[in-house]
Protein backbone atom coordinates (compact mmCIF):
# COMPACT_ATOMS: atom_id res chain seq x y z
CA UNK A 1 0.00 0.00 0.00
CA UNK A 2 1.13 3.52 -0.82
CA UNK A 3 1.13 5.30 2.41
CA UNK A 4 0.94 9.02 0.81
CA UNK A 5 -2.25 8.24 -0.41
CA UNK A 6 -4.14 6.17 2.77
CA UNK A 7 -5.67 9.17 5.15
CA UNK A 8 -6.14 9.06 8.77
CA UNK A 9 -9.59 8.33 9.60
CA UNK A 10 -9.69 7.35 13.30
CA UNK A 11 -8.11 7.14 16.38
CA UNK A 12 -9.13 5.85 19.56
CA UNK A 13 -9.26 7.32 23.05
CA UNK A 14 -5.91 7.22 24.80
CA UNK A 15 -6.30 4.39 28.10
CA UNK A 16 -3.81 3.98 30.47
CA UNK A 17 -1.76 0.86 30.10
CA UNK A 18 0.81 0.15 33.17
CA UNK A 19 4.15 -1.41 31.91
CA UNK A 20 7.79 -1.96 33.19
CA UNK A 21 9.08 1.09 31.97
CA UNK A 22 6.03 3.15 33.63
CA UNK A 23 2.69 4.13 32.85
CA UNK A 24 1.13 5.29 29.07
CA UNK A 25 -2.10 6.74 28.03
CA UNK A 26 -2.27 4.20 24.38
CA UNK A 27 -3.97 5.28 21.80
CA UNK A 28 -4.56 3.77 18.23
CA UNK A 29 -4.50 5.07 15.11
CA UNK A 30 -5.86 3.48 11.87
CA UNK A 31 -5.73 4.38 8.37
CA UNK A 32 -7.55 3.97 5.00
CA UNK A 33 -5.10 1.85 3.69
CA UNK A 34 -5.89 -0.68 6.73
CA UNK A 35 -2.57 0.43 8.79
CA UNK A 36 -3.01 0.73 12.59
CA UNK A 37 -0.12 2.49 14.31
CA UNK A 38 0.17 3.40 18.38
CA UNK A 39 0.70 6.42 20.52
CA UNK A 40 2.46 5.50 23.82
CA UNK A 41 2.41 8.98 26.02
CA UNK A 42 3.94 8.86 29.58
CA UNK A 43 1.99 9.67 31.75
CA UNK A 44 2.02 9.81 35.53
CA UNK A 45 -0.10 8.17 38.24
CA UNK A 46 -3.06 10.32 37.81
CA UNK A 47 -2.59 10.38 34.09
CA UNK A 48 -0.88 13.77 33.61
CA UNK A 49 1.33 13.64 30.74
CA UNK A 50 4.66 13.89 32.03
CA UNK A 51 5.84 17.06 29.70
CA UNK A 52 4.91 21.06 29.62
CA UNK A 53 7.07 21.39 26.76
CA UNK A 54 6.94 22.83 23.33
CA UNK A 55 9.00 20.87 21.29
CA UNK A 56 8.21 16.72 23.52
CA UNK A 57 10.85 14.45 23.11
CA UNK A 58 9.20 11.45 20.43
CA UNK A 59 10.32 7.98 19.09
CA UNK A 60 8.78 6.84 15.69
CA UNK A 61 9.58 3.25 16.28
CA UNK A 62 9.08 0.81 13.00
CA UNK A 63 7.71 -2.56 14.19
CA UNK A 64 10.08 -5.47 14.53
CA UNK A 65 8.58 -8.53 15.25
CA UNK A 66 11.47 -10.37 15.95
CA UNK A 67 13.46 -7.33 17.68
CA UNK A 68 10.85 -6.31 19.92
CA UNK A 69 8.60 -9.84 20.40
CA UNK A 70 11.29 -12.47 20.51
CA UNK A 71 14.30 -10.25 21.50
CA UNK A 72 16.18 -11.22 18.85
CA UNK A 73 20.01 -10.14 19.16
CA UNK A 74 20.69 -9.44 15.49
CA UNK A 75 19.33 -6.31 15.99
CA UNK A 76 19.01 -3.20 18.24
CA UNK A 77 15.45 -2.85 17.65
CA UNK A 78 13.99 -4.53 20.54
CA UNK A 79 16.39 -2.72 23.31
CA UNK A 80 16.38 0.54 21.71
CA UNK A 81 12.31 0.13 22.11
CA UNK A 82 12.87 -0.75 25.45
CA UNK A 83 14.94 2.10 26.28
CA UNK A 84 12.80 4.93 24.42
CA UNK A 85 9.88 4.10 26.76
CA UNK A 86 12.15 4.80 29.77
CA UNK A 87 14.19 7.67 28.24
CA UNK A 88 10.17 9.60 27.67
CA UNK A 89 9.26 8.89 31.25
CA UNK A 90 11.97 10.17 32.66
CA UNK A 91 11.86 13.27 30.26
CA UNK A 92 8.43 13.43 29.17
CA UNK A 93 7.28 12.83 24.99
CA UNK A 94 6.34 9.38 23.76
CA UNK A 95 6.41 6.40 21.60
CA UNK A 96 4.94 6.11 18.22
CA UNK A 97 4.84 2.37 17.35
CA UNK A 98 4.85 2.29 13.31
CA UNK A 99 3.22 -1.49 12.44
CA UNK A 100 3.95 -2.60 8.76
CA UNK A 101 6.96 -1.18 9.03
CA UNK A 102 8.54 -4.62 9.58
CA UNK A 103 12.56 -4.95 7.57
CA UNK A 104 13.02 -1.16 7.23
CA UNK A 105 9.22 -1.28 4.83
CA UNK A 106 9.76 -4.66 3.18
CA UNK A 107 7.83 -7.65 5.46
CA UNK A 108 8.46 -10.01 7.48
CA UNK A 109 9.04 -12.53 5.27
CA UNK A 110 11.09 -10.67 3.18
CA UNK A 111 13.05 -9.91 6.42
CA UNK A 112 14.03 -12.97 6.79
CA UNK A 113 14.81 -13.61 3.70
CA UNK A 114 17.38 -11.04 3.62
CA UNK A 115 18.80 -12.37 7.20
CA UNK A 116 19.82 -15.92 5.14
CA UNK A 117 21.71 -14.14 3.06
CA UNK A 118 23.56 -12.19 5.81
CA UNK A 119 24.16 -15.73 7.16
CA UNK A 120 25.97 -16.01 3.98
CA UNK A 121 28.41 -12.73 4.73
CA UNK A 122 26.05 -10.44 2.86
CA UNK A 123 25.62 -7.02 4.81
CA UNK A 124 22.36 -5.69 5.61
CA UNK A 125 21.84 -3.12 2.89
CA UNK A 126 23.15 -5.78 -0.04
CA UNK A 127 21.28 -8.33 1.09
CA UNK A 128 17.75 -6.18 0.56
CA UNK A 129 19.07 -5.22 -2.44
CA UNK A 130 19.88 -8.57 -3.38
CA UNK A 131 16.50 -9.40 -3.16
CA UNK A 132 15.31 -6.36 -5.42
CA UNK A 133 14.25 -4.32 -2.85
CA UNK A 134 15.16 -1.05 -1.77
CA UNK A 135 17.86 -0.43 1.06
CA UNK A 136 14.94 1.24 3.59
CA UNK A 137 11.54 1.37 2.21
CA UNK A 138 10.22 2.72 4.94
CA UNK A 139 7.67 6.09 4.61
CA UNK A 140 6.70 8.20 7.72
CA UNK A 141 3.73 9.91 5.70
CA UNK A 142 1.41 8.46 8.35
CA UNK A 143 3.59 9.35 11.24
CA UNK A 144 4.03 12.75 10.20
CA UNK A 145 -0.16 12.72 10.05
CA UNK A 146 -1.08 11.47 13.28
CA UNK A 147 2.09 14.06 14.72
CA UNK A 148 0.34 16.82 12.97
CA UNK A 149 -3.15 15.53 14.41
CA UNK A 150 -1.68 16.14 17.62
CA UNK A 151 -0.54 19.19 17.38
CA UNK A 152 3.38 18.03 17.73
CA UNK A 153 4.78 19.91 14.88
CA UNK A 154 8.00 20.55 16.54
CA UNK A 155 9.33 18.18 18.72
CA UNK A 156 12.87 16.84 19.53
CA UNK A 157 13.14 13.39 17.95
CA UNK A 158 14.64 10.64 19.66
CA UNK A 159 16.65 8.64 16.88
CA UNK A 160 20.14 7.74 15.45
CA UNK A 161 18.87 7.98 12.05
CA UNK A 162 18.94 11.32 10.52
CA UNK A 163 17.12 10.02 7.64
CA UNK A 164 14.18 10.04 10.22
CA UNK A 165 14.06 13.84 10.92
CA UNK A 166 14.72 14.64 6.98
CA UNK A 167 11.96 12.92 5.88
CA UNK A 168 9.55 14.39 9.02
CA UNK A 169 10.53 17.85 7.89
CA UNK A 170 10.04 17.31 4.34
CA UNK A 171 6.22 16.47 5.82
CA UNK A 172 6.00 19.60 7.49
CA UNK A 173 6.73 18.36 11.05
CA UNK A 174 9.68 20.54 12.55
CA UNK A 175 12.73 18.44 14.06
CA UNK A 176 14.84 20.47 16.56
CA UNK A 177 17.16 18.09 17.83
CA UNK A 178 18.13 14.64 17.06
CA UNK A 179 18.55 13.11 20.27
CA UNK A 180 20.65 9.23 20.31
CA UNK A 181 18.80 6.41 21.19
CA UNK A 182 22.06 4.12 21.74
CA UNK A 183 22.38 1.08 22.52
CA UNK A 184 25.23 -1.20 23.84
CA UNK A 185 26.20 -3.16 20.78
CA UNK A 186 26.18 -6.95 21.02
CA UNK A 187 28.68 -9.51 19.24
CA UNK A 188 25.46 -10.78 17.14
CA UNK A 189 24.60 -7.45 16.03
CA UNK A 190 28.22 -6.05 15.48
CA UNK A 191 27.93 -5.95 11.97
CA UNK A 192 24.61 -5.24 11.57
CA UNK A 193 25.30 -1.47 13.35
CA UNK A 194 28.44 -1.31 11.22
CA UNK A 195 26.39 -1.11 8.33
CA UNK A 196 24.19 1.25 9.70
CA UNK A 197 26.66 3.31 10.70
CA UNK A 198 29.17 3.33 7.34
CA UNK A 199 26.61 2.94 4.70
CA UNK A 200 22.97 4.48 6.29
CA UNK A 201 24.06 7.60 8.16
CA UNK A 202 23.43 6.34 11.54
CA UNK A 203 24.93 8.36 14.37
CA UNK A 204 26.79 5.49 15.87
CA UNK A 205 30.02 5.32 17.76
Amino acid sequence: MNNKIAELIQSSDPVLVPTAQGIFAVRGFEFSDGNEHMLATAVDADGNEKTEESSPLIRLHSECATGDLLGSYRCDCGPQLEQALETVQRQGGAVLYLRGQEGRGIGLVNKLRAYALQDRGIDTLDANLQLGLPADARDYTQAAAVLTRLGLTQIRLLSNNPAKAEALERLGVRVLELVPDIVEPRPENEGYLATKRDRMRHRLA
